[in-house]
């Protein structure tokens, strides 16, 4: 069999069944992260008027994905338990994030705000890294396109459902979406390790290194590895692209374009279909076609267009742009993971699942803050939307950067 029908290859009825249990989580996480940086801004906004500020707060994230994944990916290679190596850290991690999740519903205060969400942010990252290492010990290199984008679309679902309802709830109390938010990711992770146990842990290898040496290795990789060091600084652009603009959109809409909330919540929630339109066809694509070319030409499907919002408040020409910055993003969103995933050693995948982490940490960090230090600095130059457009040139100038760094992953696609 060639490698083309390899690549192409329909998948099985096991596969499909695979994939469909490997969403659950990604269902529930996704809509939990977004209704925290999309509408903790909104909530906070009540407490500080300094976008700065709140783009430090949701940065908490980035900083999260630069301490933990690497060590508790390593961890979860070494772990031996009953329950395999990863799901304890899943099962272990999701209370607290559903704690903290219902703690952000009923703050008074920034500085307790500020609290909750970096404790969600802890609980997220301890289940979410072992959950992801469960991609590459499940799933074949042959039919990881299609695995990460089934997961986007998944993602895009929880996205989707948070932005459309996040506002919508949040208009009724505070503690609405996130208590609902609360709900779904314990209800989705609880469903899904009961039926991992049911159906029996996947068998990893055990034999890696430990924390200290994989953190260590990771630095080498940077200095010595081309391909992974252009897909690290890649992703942390793409990462930082997406973090502004999810951060900020619902303030842009209410506070610089003067929607009002319920309807802003309708808006972003109608941009999640064609997102989910991306993410849809972002695997078969980046399976058929090479997943390295179909991210660089979605991530300047993404950036370019922002040019619009960015320095017009039309709605005729945002509407018409709208479906292209969407699509690219759900294409961005399925793919780099698949990306770096043929790169991986059999026995690093908790460790490499870190290092993606690690990257999208860096740009997840910046992401809001960058777009809040440049929203405050341009509330005079973009005086009409309060200086919320400035977003866009944040997060266009980043998609647009990543393009090159992309086209260097050359060792991921042989056809290229």
């Amino acid at each position: 069999m060639t490698a083309t029908t390899t690549r192409d290859r329909s998948l099985t009825g096991a596969e499909r069944r695979r994939l469909a249990l490997l969403g659950l989580p990604t269902f529930g996480l996704a809509l939990a992260i977004t209704v925290v940086s999309t509408y903790v801004p909104t909530v906070a906004r009540q407490f500080t008027t300094s976008t700065t500020t709140i783009g430090v707060v949701i940065g908490a994230e980035g900083i999260g994905a630069l301490l933990l994944p690497v060590p508790i990916g390593a961890w979860s290679d070494r772990l031996q338990t009953r329950w395999g190596g990863r799901l304890p850290f899943v099962v272990a991690g999701t209370p607290v994030a559903v704690l903290a999740l219902l703690g952000m519903g009923l703050v008074g205060s920034m500085p307790v705000l500020a609290l909750a969400v970096a404790v969600f942010f802890a609980g997220y990252f301890v289940a979410y890294e072992p959950y992801r290492a469960f991609y590459p010990d499940l799933v074949g290199d042959e039919v990881a396109g299609r695995a990460q984008s089934t997961q986007a679309v998944w993602r895009g679902i929880g996205t989707g459902l948070a932005l459309l309802g996040g506002g919508l709830l949040l208009s009724i109390g505070q503690a609405a979406p996130f208590v609902v938010a609360a709900v779904v990711v314990g209800g989705s992770i609880g469903l899904f390790a009961v039926l991992v146990v049911r159906e029996g842990v996947p068998e990893q290898d055990t034999a890696s290194k430990g924390a200290r040496e994989s953190v260590g290795e990771m630095l080498e990789l940077l200095r010595s590895d081309p391909p992974l060091r252009a897909f690290f600084a890649a992703n942390a652009l793409l990462e930082l692209s997406l973090g502004a603009v999810k951060t900020f959109v619902i303030l842009w809409l209410v506070r610089g374009l003067g929607v009002k909330l319920g309807a802003a919540s309708v808006i972003v929630g109608v941009a999640a279909l064609p997102i989910l339109a991306g993410a849809a066809v972002a695997g078969k694509l980046g399976d058929e076609h090479g997943r390295r070319r179909v991210m660089a030409v979605a991530a300047v499907l993404f950036g370019a267009p922002m040019v619009v919002p960015l320095l017009s408040t039309s709605p005729a020409l945002i509407i018409a742009v709208g479906p292209l910055i969407a699509i690219g993003g759900g294409v961005m969103m399925s793919l780099p993971y698949a990306l770096l995933q043929p790169l991986m050693p059999e026995e690093r995948h908790g460790a490499l699942t870190g290092y993606y982490s690690a990257s999208r940490g860096v740009g997840v960090m910046l992401g809001p803050l960058l777009a809040g230090v440049a929203i405050g600095a341009c509330s005079g130059p973009l005086s009409s939307t309060e200086g919320y457009a400035a977003m866009w040139g944040v997060a266009g100038a980043a998609a647009l950067a990543s393009v090159p760094l992309i086209l260097r992953v050359r060792r991921e696609d042989p056809r290229s």
